[in-house]
């Protein structure tokens, strides 16, 4: 691990080489407003936005010129299954738009039919060769798709969407969009949390998805999603014990329940944003990098999970043209919609972004779905009672930056 900041590279929309490890993902179905520190904010056992009740997406915004809707669902119901004593499984499923000709992806609104155990979903655009290998695992595993923890299970595909709560679909006013080739298919990756069960049946799952696809008759800038991504390292609180508040045995708990390259995105993680350093217990961290190539900035997300305070995303922080592009004091997890800049902001080959996260282990008490979880020492991970702290930024390389 090289202990010089890497650059953010444009390509595939990867924001730095650890790009298996950036990954969106979501916990449990409580529902905690974390502006106010009373107990009483947070002991609530209503469900989550979207989980847990009917999902009633907002009205589609009117279609634009040269643009069509096209609906798709998961090819067949799907009844999960969370592996090694866990309450998290990550699904992969191929779907296929039927494109024939060139077209963009303008916008997409995911439909989640068992809100009870849905709990995020990521959208990857995948070329002609890529789809014919996802289809080959597709096939190869028992079941309707495929258990993806960590990426898609297949190389380089692309984000070009995602849902979690409160992030429905998102329409930019310039002229851009991710370009969808012909014959390119998407694989929808779904996040199943299991823990609300408890025992009980969890029932099967069809979830859709509405695309915004152009005609393809007229050219965008294309968009990528380039990723931000901090460690976490959180201990136990001082009123907490147990054996997983040691950082070593969290760790081979996460490897235990998502695999080896859970173990690999923390260490690399670490690695990167502190310069191959010990990492620090703090409920604040934050990384780093350089960008390689120019860009234009028009929307920004982030993402944490229950246990998070706040996170901030900004560009050459402390220097020259030092600006904010997201700033959520107060995160609710509730609340994860991207959102569109209020002008595009130029990035220049050689900047600083950097984001930001605080996460507060003394939450875990109040939330109905956690405090009879043992204690844990927090690290990057994908399940209920781990966390993340994941910047995205949605943007156009300049022309000539995208390799």
């Amino acid at each position: 691990m090289r202990h010089a900041v890497r650059p953010v590279r444009w390509v595939a929309g990867m924001a730095i080489a650890l790009a298996t490890v950036l990954l969106i993902a979501s916990c449990s179905g409580q529902r905690h407003p974390v502006a106010s520190n009373a107990p009483s904010a947070a002991a609530g056992t209503g469900a989550h936005g979207g989980h847990g009740k009917p999902f009633t997406p907002p009205a589609a915004a009117p279609l634009r010129t040269s643009e069509r809707f096209v609906n798709l669902r998961l090819p067949q119901p799907y009844t999960p299954s969370a592996p090694s004593g866990g309450t998290d499984e990550y699904r992969c499923f191929l779907v296929d738009p039927g494109l024939t000709g060139k077209a963009f992806l303008t916008g997409s609104q995911f439909l989640p039919q068992n809100t009870g155990i849905v709990h995020h979903a990521i959208i990857f655009r995948v070329d002609p060769g890529q789809a014919q290998a996802a289809g080959k695992l597709d096939a190869s595993t028992p079941g309707e798709g495929w258990t993806c923890f960590g990426d898609a299970g297949v190389e380089d595909g692309d984000w070009v969407g995602h849902w979690a709560p409160g992030a429905d679909e998102t329409l930019l006013a310039q002229k851009v969009g991710y370009p969808m080739p012909a014959g390119s298919k998407l694989i929808i990756q779904v996040h199943y949390n299991l823990l609300a069960a408890e025992g009980k049946p969890v029932g099967s799952d069809q979830s859709g998805l509405r695309l915004r696809l152009t005609d393809g008759r007229t050219d965008l800038a294309p968009l990528i999603t380039a990723r931000l991504a901090a460690p976490v390292e959180l201990p136990c609180t001082a009123e907490e014990s147990g054996p997983l508040c040691d950082r070593e045995a969290a760790v081979r708990d996460v490897v235990h329940r998502f695999g080896d390259q859970a173990g690999s995105s923390v260490t690399g993680l670490n690695g990167f944003c502190n310069d191959g350093k010990p990492p620090v217990a703090a409920s604040t961290q934050h990384c780093e990098q350089k960008t390689e190539g120019p860009a234009t900035v028009y929307a920004v997300a982030g993402h944490m999970h229950l246990l998070g305070r706040s996170i901030k995303v900004e560009l050459n922080p402390g220097g020259p043209g030092a600006r904010t592009l997201l700033d959520i004091p107060a995160y609710d997890f509730d609340e994860q919609a991207i959102r569109p800049l209020p002008e595009p902001v130029a990035v220049k080959a050689g900047d600083t972004l950097r984001v930001t996260c605080t996460h507060d282990a003394g939450l875990r008490r109040m939330l109905p779905a956690m405090r009879d979880l043992p204690p844990r020492y927090v690290v990057w991970g994908e399940g209920t009672s781990d966390e993340m702290c994941l910047g995205l930024l949605m943007l156009s390389p300049a022309a000539g930056a995208a390799g």
